[in-house]
């Protein structure tokens, strides 16, 4: 990885009035790659410690002014700083502690994103260890509340590199991901599968498409393998979607197989109405268009209905959007049928956003939970008498999947489940639930190199409305 940055000048720290111009002494330089380092640990901060998505700081527009004021370079580089650091932070919090004789001081938390960033760059990533090192020392002694530990930063860092080898053998066995969440897992799928599941998120997620039409075709032309899901993965890919051969002509979309799966169990729907009722960014409005629904999509959000809109048009797909919040929704015609991909935790797509499980906790899935079973019981007042609600989300938890849907099946006399039957997902029948859902993790669908493996973890089910 090459390390470029810029070099803007260091601001003056004392609160004292600025000397006079002629007096002033302009402030050294960073160093080459120093500000890329200093904005990982600053945004590594924002998302421990104060609960911030990295969405939002990494928007080229709006993002983190620190984050905006580097180059394209650098903020690949500090991405990747990001996303490797909160994949394997048990792991490298480990590591760290291991070198330490007497624990950090309570309170130096800026001193410990400042090892974590340099920490995730020796043990995982490809920059030169004494780069990492120079800049990290550089960095605490650039901070007043860390520079009397400038030394012991390089001490530590300079043995972690030469003792790497022997580090990651020792950590290997530390489940990458928080132990608060490890606990639900193994509670939830036993600890074998709990520990499979914290070892695939370690590895990014491919890029897979929903393809309109002749699915092998098109995995023919873009190198791609189709999956039994009915789409395509790309292979080891390192570019922009938009320039591959077919999105300007609207032939495919980008979407996760798994998040393609709730979608398709509802068949056929030629002549049938349907409602999306979180529907942005389109991707599965798209697929009821393509099943031969007559699609209404909502969102509460103006500014995501409108990326829906801009997606469909690409698709040369119509759809009729309302603006509006799911549960408030109401139509004079009720729906022959009902998607609820409701609101989650989304612990399933950690892979594509590692900061999940370190912005979350178990206070938020419990509530996040308590809306999805008010949205779900509100869709079946939508549905006709005998009409079909996919309920799904992407969460690993079953309190926001299988719980919620178990307390409307006891007390909403006539509601039913649909079972979704193995033999009809031939290569996805370790999805299905014994008790007829579907259930994917990120441990599932192993592929052959160059195709990375796994699945966002994703929970849908089919319940019809009595009548």
């Amino acid at each position: 990885m090459v390390l470029t940055s810029e070099t803007p000048r260091r601001p003056a720290k004392s609160g004292k009035r600025p000397a006079p111009a002629s007096q002033r002494r302009e402030a050294p330089p960073l160093k080459p790659g120093e500000a890329s380092r200093a904005a990982a640990a600053k945004l590594l901060a924002a998302v421990l410690d104060r609960k911030t998505s990295l969405d939002g700081m990494l928007d080229a527009e709006n993002g983190n002014p620190a984050y905006k004021a580097l180059n394209d370079a650098d903020r690949a580089l500090v991405r990747a700083i990001l996303n490797t650091a909160l994949r394997h932070l048990p792991r490298i919090d480990a590591a760290i502690t291991s070198l330490l004789q007497t624990p950090l001081p309570e309170g130096a938390r800026a001193l410990k994103h400042v090892l974590t960033v340099a920490a995730a760059q020796i043990l995982y990533l490809d920059v030169p260890d004494h780069s990492a090192v120079d800049l990290a020392v550089e960095q605490a002694n650039a901070d007043p509340r860390n520079r009397r530990f400038a030394a012991l930063v390089n001490a530590l860092l300079r043995r972690m590199s030469r003792e790497k080898a022997d580090i990651l053998e020792r950590v290997k066995d530390v489940p990458a991901m928080p132990d608060w969440f490890f606990k639900r897992l193994v509670a939830a799928y036993g600890k074998d599968a709990a520990r499979a599941i914290a070892e695939a998120q370690l590895t990014p997620a491919a890029i897979d498409l929903t393809v309109k039409s002749d699915v092998a075709g098109w995995a023919g032309k873009l190198d791609g393998a189709v999956l039994p899901t009915g789409g395509v993965r790309l292979a080891s890919f390192d570019g922009s979607v938009t320039a591959l051969p077919g999105y300007e002509d609207g032939v495919w979309w980008v979407q996760d197989a798994a998040a393609s799966l709730p979608a398709r169990l509802f068949g056929d729907l030629t002549g049938k109405t349907a409602v999306d009722l979180c529907a942005a960014p389109g991707g599965k409005t798209a697929q009821l268009i393509l099943a031969g629904a007559e699609v209404t999509a909502l969102d509460m959000s103006a500014s995501r209905l409108k990326r829906l809109e801009r997606n469909l048009e690409r698709l040369k797909l119509k759809a009729k959007t309302i603006e509006a919040n799911a549960g408030d929704f109401r139509s004079e015609e009720l729906f022959d049928v009902a998607l609820l991909d409701a609101p989650c935790s989304s612990t399933g797509t950690t892979r594509r956003h590692p900061d999940v499980l370190w912005v979350k906790d178990e206070a938020d899935i419990a509530k996040l939970a308590g809306v999805q079973e008010r949205l779900l019981r509100h869709a079946l007042t939508l549905v006709k008498p005998g009409g079909r609600v996919v309920f799904s989300n992407c969460s690993l938890d079953p309190l926001e999947g299988e719980a919620v849907v178990s307390r409307i099946l006891a007390d909403t006399p006539g509601v039913e489940r649909i079972p979704v039957v193995a033999a009809d997902w031939p290569g996805l029948e370790a999805a299905v639930t014994p008790e007829g859902a579907l259930r994917t993790t990120p441990a599932m669908l192993t592929m052959d190199a160059p195709f990375a493996s796994g699945l966002d973890g994703f929970y849908a089910v089919v319940l019809r409305r009595p009548g």
